[in-house]
């Protein structure tokens, strides 16, 4: 239990760290390019956009499993969310979710992020493993 919420506190702080950062406008996508909900933001590696957010943001907890943050590429972890839809994918990572291995916080405490960025991100981790 300590180490839980050892854990927990650490992964806190660590997105407290990284404060707001602001998204240039060249980054955002504009409004013509939203994509509905039930398709993926981009297919393949060649999502720019979620590689970008994943690497400043997600890959902080994602990266090393923190609280039970699924790494990307594992098959096992990504299978069982994967299997619930994409819907309910980008709800935890946009809303935030608390389930059995940890929790996910409100988009990964990128509080900047728009939803087409933090489902760019959860395109390109699912897309590593499936």
């Amino acid at each position: 239990m300590q180490k839980t919420v050892l854990t927990l506190g650490l992964c806190v702080l660590a997105l407290a760290a990284c404060g707001k950062k602001e998204v240039p406008p060249a980054a955002l996508p504009t409004p013509g390019a939203a994509t509905p909900s039930a398709e993926p933001a981009a297919a393949g590696a060649q999502n720019d956009l979620g590689k970008g957010v994943y690497a400043k943001t997600c890959a902080m907890c994602h990266s090393a499993g923190v609280a039970g943050a699924p790494k990307p590429g594992d098959k096992a972890d990504w299978g069982p969310r994967i299997a619930q839809g994409m819907d309910v994918v980008y709800k935890h990572a946009i809303e935030g979710f608390t389930g059995g291995k940890g929790m996910m916080p409100p988009r990964g405490g990128g509080t900047a992020l728009t939803d087409e960025q933090v489902k760019a991100a959860v395109d390109f981790m699912v897309n590593q493993s499936k």
